[in-house]
C-alpha cells in the first residue's frame, strides 16, 4: 500500500487552493456557488465513472502507488479525489480565462481599436 499517488492529488489540490486564493477565482470569489457548481461537478463525474464500472468499462487495475482503498468496487478513494481536483482546476481556468479576456477586450477598447471610422 501506497500514498504517492494520492499525496500527489492531494498536493496538486493544494496548488488549485492556492491559485483560487491569491485571484479569487472560484471557491474565494463566492463559496455558496462554487460549492454548488463543484458538487454537481462531482456528481457527474462519479455517476460517469459508476456507468463505466457497471458496464465494464472502467476497472480499478493494479498499481503500486495507490492505497488499495475502495469507495466502492472498482471505485479507488484516489478517483474521488481526483475528480475533486480536476473540478477545481476547470473552474479556476474558466474563470481565470474569462477575467483576461474581459481584460484584454477593456485594454482594446480603451486604445480605440474597435472604433469604426467615417469616410467623407
Amino acid at each position: 500500500m501506497s500514498w504517492a499517488y494520492l499525496g500527489c492529488v492531494l498536493f496538486s489540490t493544494a496548488g488549485m487552493a492556492l491559485l483560487d486564493w491569491r485571484h479569487r477565482l472560484f471557491w474565494f470569489a463566492d463559496w455558496r456557488r462554487a460549492a454548488v457548481v463543484h458538487g454537481i461537478g462531482l456528481a457527474a463525474f462519479l455517476l460517469w465513472d459508476a456507468a463505466g464500472i457497471l458496464f465494464g468499462v472502467f476497472a480499478r487495475g493494479d498499481s503500486p502507488y495507490m492505497t488499495g482503498i475502495e469507495v466502492a468496487p472498482e471505485l479507488p478513494i484516489e478517483e474521488v479525489f481526483f475528480l475533486i481536483f480536476l473540478c477545481w482546476l476547470t473552474m479556476n481556468l474558466y474563470t481565470g480565462l474569462a477575467r483576461l479576456l474581459r481584460h484584454l477586450g477593456r485594454a482594446n477598447g480603451a486604445t480605440g481599436a474597435h472604433e469604426t471610422r467615417r469616410t467623407a
